[in-house]
């Protein structure tokens, strides 16, 4: 369109139902919508309405189950409602950080799609003033025997890789798993973690009336149109045409955005800021609007969409209110720092432009030559936006699993092949070695290749920050309580593992429709077992992000609650890792094996059950979790401690090949000392939580198994380091062998199964 009179007649025209329906407004959704404004929308503000409203930005359906969640603690400084989490870290620091998925765009799109969910996440961490330090990736992707899976996974992690590579944030940690659930629907959750000072933290509320708003970054365009409503709706096959609704990434753009950003942070020239993520300058202008206000009563937001830098000509107030353009910022400015915050922009080569005020109407309104297109109550697009109570129904509960139906396998030694060269368990090395790990300088250990969390050091200091991200979706497929429970319980096992105190979690609730009672039903019980477990552990949610719809076809993913986990490291001399273990080193289990293999890797793997025939998930004992928890800490506190892995996919046969691979020493386990049967999976296998795996001097295993009577925590001896080869024995009398495993062998079968796959030709 070029005459201007048209375009304002085609903005302006009253909307109707039907056109609310397009846009993804309900018939209830459409009422009360009309009720609230006292009239039927145009254009510009059924589509305002429609991002506003959308799963993605409401959050209608979770709304009243996320409010379980506790999201206070001793070191929290902000939880969830702003751009991300804060955490208190000592001397005066915060650590800042949030996990958000990108799990539509990049099955439409891998590369870019991937790639934009970094620069997203990177975003969120920033404008909170926080320069950030580490980038941590949760990826599903669907079966290896699928067509579009090989491709996908080239994409995603050339996207990722490509992004944040080039922005110059190292990704120190993540998990990689395939599954079929996942063949229609790929998951891609992208977390960051900044570091900022506690005084110098900024916030999008608190904006009051009179003053400039300014938009900084790249120029506006049509790409990422619609993006947080198709973020909120099923797939279909071929939805491929959607393309168009994918942002376009520049990760050397965002690292201009960043030094800028933050060189203008250090002049206080900021009232408030957000950055420009899904539903772009809507949300954004919206969220600051609704918190602003001295007491966060809200204000109003006035806007001139043609003083908006555009790089597309004939833009609507349409596409501007709703492109997804990336690295773009949004500020309210004190008015005499304008020239300053112009002057610190057009050094970085970065658009800058004042586009409008804040007011103290409470509306927002918007304008296209010289024309009002938009005038809205911002209160009925954030506060009042649909919060349903969807009916749910109770998940079913799995039949007990019964090993004895299944025949002993005839060499354990081939089992513990297959299992350690599964596509879940199998290395991941192809996909994080195309990530710098190692930019910035201060990553002292990554988790992708095999540690329970990576260590970053807080620069120029002694301490540091410990990252992991965690999630078994088999475990909450299997029951979403228990699972939930699990899903944060590793993730505090994994932050102890190495030394770190935990602090607290964000989360990324990737389910499918909750309009379906069955899948709102896993998702009401996996998050009040995560809840109950941060309650227990203290561990709260400060922020992250609901990805539902996950569907294509009708079929949802297996529910994928993914938990990203921070804590704090206050001595780096006082850490263990999975890498340690000396020849001559006791090995000493910690925690109870119980037998259970439900829902295990081995009965997935080994035994190729599905469903309900892969029994209920192992129970978390979760003052057990806490407990055992404190006392591996106290030992690596202590320096008693060379290796320590906690006990998880695959139990103690796999922990112990993971730690003997990783600090390429051998291992000889004595299943004797670790459960009660003398040669049954159910010992080697079993998953059982809150177990850790420690390798120790021999001369510190007396002191360590009486210190673990004392607290009553089962702390016993079950092997010992030396030699090349992975070797489990029934008990250390009889010696009966029952794997014995070359670690060249074990190393060529793990290491080897993704690049294989990788570089296969179908």
């Amino acid at each position: 369109m070029t005459d201007t009179t048209a375009i304002l007649d085609y903005l302006t025209a009253e909307q109707d139902e039907a056109a609310g329906l397009e846009h993804g407004i309900k018939a209830d959704e459409w009422e009360r919508l009309v009720t609230r404004l006292n009239r039927k929308p145009n254009l510009v503000e059924l589509g305002i309405y429609s991002v506003m409203w959308s799963e993605h930005c409401s959050y209608k359906s979770s709304r009243r189950h996320l409010s379980k969640f506790p999201t206070k603690g001793a070191r929290v400084i902000q939880g969830p409602g702003e751009n991300a989490g804060v955490i208190d870290i000592g001397d005066g620091q915060a650590a800042i950080f949030k996990m958000e998925s990108h799990n539509h765009p990049s099955y439409i799109e891998p590369y870019q799609g991937a790639a934009t969910g970094v620069g997203g996440i990177l975003r969120d961490v920033f404008t909170m003033g926080a320069r950030p330090i580490a980038l941590v990736n949760a990826l599903r992707f669907g079966s290896p025997d699928h067509p579009k899976t090989r491709s996908l996974v080239a994409g995603v992690v050339a996207g990722i890789g490509g992004y944040g590579n080039c922005v110059g944030v190292p990704t120190v940690a993540g998990e990689t798993q395939f599954d079929e659930g996942y063949n229609g629907n790929i998951l891609v959750n992208a977390m960051a973690v900044g570091l900022a000072d506690q005084d110098k933290i900024f916030y999008a509320r608190g904006a009051t009336p009179g003053n400039p708003i300014f938009y900084v970054g790249s120029k506006t365009g049509r790409d990422g149109i619609h993006g947080a409503t198709m973020a909120s709706a099923e797939f279909s096959e071929g939805d491929e045409e959607k393309r168009p609704t994918v942002q376009v990434g520049d990760p050397f753009t965002e690292k201009l955005l960043i030094e800028a950003c933050l060189e203008l942070m250090a002049t206080d020239a900021i009232q408030a800021i957000q950055d420009m993520g899904a539903a772009g300058l809507t949300s954004s202008s919206v969220e600051m609007a609704a918190s602003g206000g001295e007491n966060g009563e809200g204000i109003g937001v006035e806007m001139d969409l043609d003083k908006v830098p555009q790089r597309e000509e004939g833009m609507t107030a349409y596409e501007i209110m709703l492109s997804e353009s990336q690295e773009r910022m949004l500020m309210v400015l004190y008015p005499d720092k304008i020239e300053i915050a112009k002057a610190i922009f057009d050094k970085y080569d970065l658009d800058a432009e004042v586009i409008g005020e804040t007011t103290d109407t409470g509306h927002l309104v918007l304008k296209q030559f010289d024309k009002v297109v938009c005038d809205i109550p911002v209160a009925p697009l954030a506060d009042d936006a649909p919060n349903y109570d969807r009916p749910w129904n109770e998940p079913p509960k799995r039949a007990a699993f019964d090993i004895s139906r299944h025949p002993e396998p005839a060499d354990y030694s081939e089992v513990l092949m297959k299992l350690m060269s599964s596509p879940d368990m199998a290395s991941k090395r192809w996909v994080w070695e195309q990530y710098d790990r190692h930019v910035m300088g201060d990553t002292v250990d990554s988790s992708q290749s095999g540690g329970d969390a990576a260590i970053v050091r807080v620069h120029e200091t002694n301490k540091a920050l410990a990252i992991c991200s965690d999630c078994n979706p088999h475990y909450v497929a299997a029951d979403p309580y228990e699972g939930g429970k699990a899903v944060v319980a590793e993730a505090y096992r994994n932050l102890s593992s190495v030394g770190a105190t935990p602090i607290a979690i964000t989360d990324n609730l990737n389910f499918g429709n909750p309009e379906k009672p069955n899948t709102m039903g896993y998702i009401v019980k996996a998050i009040e077992g995560m809840a109950e477990a941060c309650r227990v552990l203290d561990f709260p949610v400060v922020s992250g992000n609901v990805s539902l719809y996950n569907e294509t076809d009708g079929v949802a993913i297996p529910p994928t609650p993914v938990v990203g986990g921070v804590g704090l490291i206050e001595d780096l001399s006082k850490t263990a890792t999975l890498k340690g273990a000396q020849p001559g080193d006791v090995l000493i289990l910690v925690g109870d094996t119980t037998g259970h293999l439900g829902a295990s890797l081995y009965a997935r793997v080994w035994l190729n059950l599905k469903g309900d025939t892969l029994g209920p998930p192992p129970t978390i004992d979760l003052d057990l979790e806490k407990r055992h928890a404190a006392f591996v800490r106290d030992l690596i506190e202590k320096g008693m401690v060379h290796a320590v892995h906690d006990v998880s996919d695959g139990g103690v046969a796999c922990a112990a090949t993971e730690m003997a691979l990783a600090g390429a020493i051998g291992l000889t386990v004595s299943l004797d000392d670790v459960g009660t049967d003398e040669a049954r999976a159910t010992d080697m296998f079993c998953e059982a939580q809150g177990r850790y795996l420690l390798a120790v001097d021999p001369a510190a295993q007396g002191e360590i198994v009486a210190l673990g009577n004392s607290l009553k925590i089962n702390a016993g001896w079950c092997g010992k380091a030396g030699g090349d080869k992975l070797t489990i024995v029934a008990d250390p009398v009889s010696n009966r062998v029952l794997a014995d495993l070359p670690l060249a062998k074990l190393r060529a079968a793990h290491e080897g199964w993704l690049p294989s796959y990788m570089n296969s030709v179908d």
